[in-house]
């Protein structure tokens, strides 16, 4: 038997190599990229590239380990989801969480800019929580993301004073309870 790589979980591994590859613009723009085209901030909505950063922001990070950190949790976390619910099903709800979070920063928080896939982690955190609901039994390892890794996330929101969007991180769990409860539902 001949052993081969295999790629094996699409969605996931091109949103890594992608990711990577912004970040590799970002050096070489000295962060023009990054800031013109993959982080989220109120701009006018005659710019065209305010829809492209509405989405695009999950791809933009600002630095390797900011970039790594949300990585290891995607590469651990999304590629038994995207085994569970398919490929598209996966890209429908990253890109799902990219908008809706880019949306709640352009209107909620118009002079900060977004930027990093930590939402669409922690979407993937909530929905792989809910992977094995059966006959509408809400999952103990659900309630117990919601208390422990959301739960952290408000409290943190409310006491730390740092560049991190916790905001995100709940819109984004919000997002993969409410993606992850419509698929039970449709199976």
């Amino acid at each position: 038997m001949r052993l081969r790589i295999q790629y094996n979980s699409p969605v996931v591994l091109t949103f890594a190599l992608i990711s990577l590859g912004v970040l590799g613009l970002d050096v070489l723009t000295n962060g023009w990229t990054t800031m013109h085209l993959f982080c989220v901030y109120r701009a006018p909505l005659s710019d065209p590239l305010t829809y492209v950063r509405m989405v695009g922001h999950v791809l933009g990070h600002s630095g390797y380990a900011h970039y790594m950190g949300n990585m290891m949790l995607l590469l651990v976390v999304g590629p038994p989801l995207e085994e569970k619910y398919g490929s598209k099903r996966l890209l429908s709800c990253i890109l799902i969480t990219a908008l809706v979070s880019g949306l709640v920063q352009f209107l909620f928080f118009p002079g900060v800019a977004l930027l990093g896939a930590s939402g669409i982690v922690f979407m993937m955190i909530v929905l792989s929580s809910l992977a094995g609901m059966r006959n509408g039994a809400i999952p103990l390892t659900l309630i117990l993301v919601a208390v422990l890794y959301l739960g952290g996330e408000v409290v943190t929101a409310v006491t730390a004073q740092d560049d991190v969007s916790q905001l995100t991180h709940v819109v984004g769990g919000l997002c993969g309870g409410a993606l992850g409860f419509a698929m039970s539902r449709s199976h």
